[in-house]
């Protein structure tokens, strides 16, 4: 018997989940007061990939549209003077490393003939003297070539971060300075960037939600994001914000995107477009408590509205009254 009573509640509930699914109550809210401006699909940080030294390019390993890892050799320069200096200090090298093994070996035999008291003192300073400068001079000259070494090295071009080549504003044989950019890197962070004008900058703030075409990013459905930074600074009567939406391209810089942004609030009346149908042209809204009383009563549509909790959110603008049931067609 208590089985009985458990399943004939589990019935009830499920009905009145269905029940619940199949009906919309009308209820007037305040939405965004949307407007209609254009976002650029722009990254975070564009980074230059700048040369340490200055040469000719010898080699270019990238090309625009090239995707980057962060240290990855994107060029290289070549500067024939360091090679020549580094030849310079080989020669220079071997010459002391005779001189440091002489030095070294009269030091001994002073020692030695100082020890049977050949020699005075001042004999063994001297040769002790001569050995510690040919030792030092040999670190120098080590150290220069390893200075050499490390401007030569510092012919590879890096990338300074992960992302995408966006211009290569040199070719091979190309003549540069230190300083000067092999490559310019469009970091792999992107992000919408928006212009809106400046009257629209009070409703603008970190978190709020801004809605995409869904054909803008390639798809049927609206896409939501969310602003990340609002920028301070107005240029030409307009504020620039970021805004962060999942599935962004990064591939076409600059690319163009209708984007909705809230320019304040006011009371509407949305209903899932799942209950509103067109018939010879006319659209209708079922309403009525359960399907033998509804009545189709005819509505006048808007603009779509979707939102997060409702992506099919359509806008009535006269024949719905707060409180009415609508039925699903």
């Amino acid at each position: 018997m208590p089985s009985r009573i458990v399943f004939a509640a589990l019935l009830m509930l499920t009905a009145q989940q269905a029940l619940a699914a199949e009906t919309f109550t009308v209820a007037p809210k305040q939405v965004a007061d949307e407007k209609a401006v254009f976002a650029t699909v722009e990254s975070s940080n564009v980074i230059p990939a700048r040369a340490r030294i200055g040469g000719t390019v010898a080699q270019l390993a990238v090309k625009e549209g090239d995707r980057v890892t962060q240290g990855q050799v994107v060029g290289i320069v070549g500067d024939d003077k360091l090679v020549l200096q580094l030849r310079s200090l080989d020669a220079q090298i071997a010459g002391l490393d005779a001189q440091l093994a002489q030095s070294q070996a009269d030091f001994a035999r002073a020692e030695d003939l100082f020890a049977k008291g050949t020699i005075p003192k001042t004999r063994l300073d001297e040769a002790r003297t001569a050995s510690n400068v040919a030792t030092n001079a040999h670190r120098a000259r080590i150290a220069e070539r390893s200075v050499i070494e490390q401007q030569l090295s510092e012919g590879q071009v890096l990338a300074p971060a992960a992302g995408r080549v966006l211009k290569v504003p040199v070719t091979a044989g190309t003549v540069i300075l230190p300083g000067e950019p092999v490559a310019t890197i469009a970091e792999e962070h992107f992000v919408l960037r928006l212009r809106v004008p400046e009257r629209h900058a009070g409703f603008l703030k970190a978190g709020d939600t801004v809605r995409i075409d869904g054909d803008g990013l390639g798809t049927s459905r609206a896409q939501f994001g969310t602003i990340r930074l609002v920028y301070p600074q107005i240029e030409e009567g307009r504020v620039t914000a970021d805004a962060e939406v999942a599935g962004l391209g990064d591939y076409f810089v600059g690319e163009r995107i209708r984007v909705w942004v809230s320019a304040g609030e006011r009371s509407s009346v949305t209903v899932p477009a799942s209950f509103i149908v067109t018939r010879f042209g006319i659209d209708y809204a079922r309403v009525g408590a359960d399907g033998k009383t509804a009545v189709d009563v005819p509505v006048q549509r808007g603009r779509d509205q979707p939102r997060p909790d409702m992506p099919d959110a359509l806008e009535i603008l006269s024949g719905l009254k707060a409180g009415d049931v609508l039925v699903r067609p």
